[in-house]
């Protein structure tokens, strides 16, 4: 048996299993498939869990760094890897907050090295920012198909107009009057497996709301919607400062596992803020079912 833990950032949740524990796994894609499952995933006979998680975080944690440096890997429901997911770093740092009692981290995601702080609220629920990079346009950075030599913005991709933006992956991003009144999961998958996107690409619908943006997010690799996407996040907000739906640089985003904090400067790296809450701990055989009724 090996342990893990279960974390979410406003709701967009995860298992996590340390590196040195993961090597016992014999195919962490196979691993991810079964144990992310809605259905009949981790936490199906757990009263009061959730079913399945949003990924699998495997983290190898260098504690005598300064700052302390955890690389992290995310397996996907379907069994592939992300380059980078903004919610899943604010996990990340949050479980090395604990392991560790740090609160300044560098995260080595696929996308690159990310900074992230964690404060800890008197409600002991943690607050976790976390650079993003630069949203990116241009059609190698997204990366759009070699027919595109400029960016998509507002074009008709799938059955949406959409504006695609890179914020450590592939994001196409609908602007709509309300994002309720949309069928998501009928109209996204268009998009995402649209030719214009080699790779795929997450696909958002964004609508304002007061001072803020409303979100919903057809996550890759998921395959459906997630309650909170914390690069969608921030590809709206990227996306809302391109198009003139805001002139400010400190953003409120609203999927719908509650609000997210982004500041897009003119110059340098996104950020993103919000909460992450530690769900359970439990143990996992690496071969088959969960102890104490995990699975």
């Amino acid at each position: 048996m090996i342990p893990f833990e279960k974390y979410n950032g406003t709701d967009n949740d995860f298992v996590v299993i340390e590196a040195a524990d993961a090597t016992t796994i014999p195919n962490l894609s196979e691993f991810a498939v079964e144990h992310c499952d809605r259905s009949d995933g981790l936490g199906a006979d757990r009263e009061g869990a959730t079913t399945g998680a949003d990924g699998v975080l495997v983290l190898d944690v260098d504690a005598d760094a300064e700052p302390v440096r955890v690389e992290m890997t995310l397996y996907q429901p379907d069994g592939g890897t992300a380059a980078m997911c903004g919610n899943g770093a604010r996990v990340v740092a949050a479980w090395a907050h604990e392991r560790t009692g740090e609160t300044d981290f560098v995260i080595e995601t696929g996308a690159g090295d990310r900074a992230a702080t964690v404060e800890k609220a008197e409600s002991g629920e943690f607050v976790v920012s976390v650079e993003m990079g630069e949203p990116a346009f241009s059609p190698g950075d997204v990366p759009l198909a070699e027919s595109y030599d400029e960016p998509i913005i507002e074009e008709d991709i799938g059955e949406l107009t959409v504006t695609a933006v890179n914020t450590g992956v592939p994001h196409a991003v609908a602007f709509v009057e309300d994002v309720d009144a949309v069928e998501l999961d009928a109209v996204a998958p268009a998009t995402r497996h649209a030719d214009a996107f080699p790779e795929g690409a997450n696909v958002n619908l964004a609508a304002v709301d007061g001072d803020g943006f409303r979100q919903r997010t057809f996550e890759r690799g998921v395959e459906g919607e997630t309650k909170a996407c914390g690069t969608g996040a921030v590809a709206i907000a990227a996306v809302a400062r391109r198009l003139g739906h805001t002139d400010e640089d400190a953003i409120r985003v609203s999927p719908p596992g509650g609000d997210l904090d982004i500041r897009v400067p003119d110059e340098g790296p996104a950020i993103l803020r919000g909460p992450v809450a530690f769900e359970y701990a439990d143990r996992v055989d690496p071969l088959g079912d969960a102890l104490g009724g995990g699975f």
